[in-house]
């Protein structure tokens, strides 16, 4: 297994732990904008309608994605610059 493996391992766990709850509080402050609610809606809440409830679930899903490529991405190139080679 190449060194830069080895170093990104605990590295991409770390990351995957704060690219989460970074996308978390990206999605809340997003979702209190475009669906004008401190809350997003939840698959089974009766309240809500199939268009909301899909908005809100496409939106975290591109949320999250796009912070974890980000963050991930991030790691790698720090791993990079550190071990002349890149982990993947």
């Amino acid at each position: 297994m190449k060194a830069s493996k080895i170093v990104y391992k605990p590295v991409g766990l770390a990351l995957g732990a704060v690219s989460g709850a970074v996308a978390g509080g990206v999605f809340k402050q997003v979702w209190k904008v475009v669906g004008h609610d401190e809350d997003a809606p939840d698959a089974t809440d009766a309240d809500r309608g199939w268009r909301e409830i899909l908005l809100a679930a496409t939106l975290q899903g591109a949320i999250f994605a796009a912070v974890k490529a980000a963050v991930d991405r991030g790691g790698a190139t720090a791993v990079h610059r550190l071990t002349g080679t890149w982990p993947g």
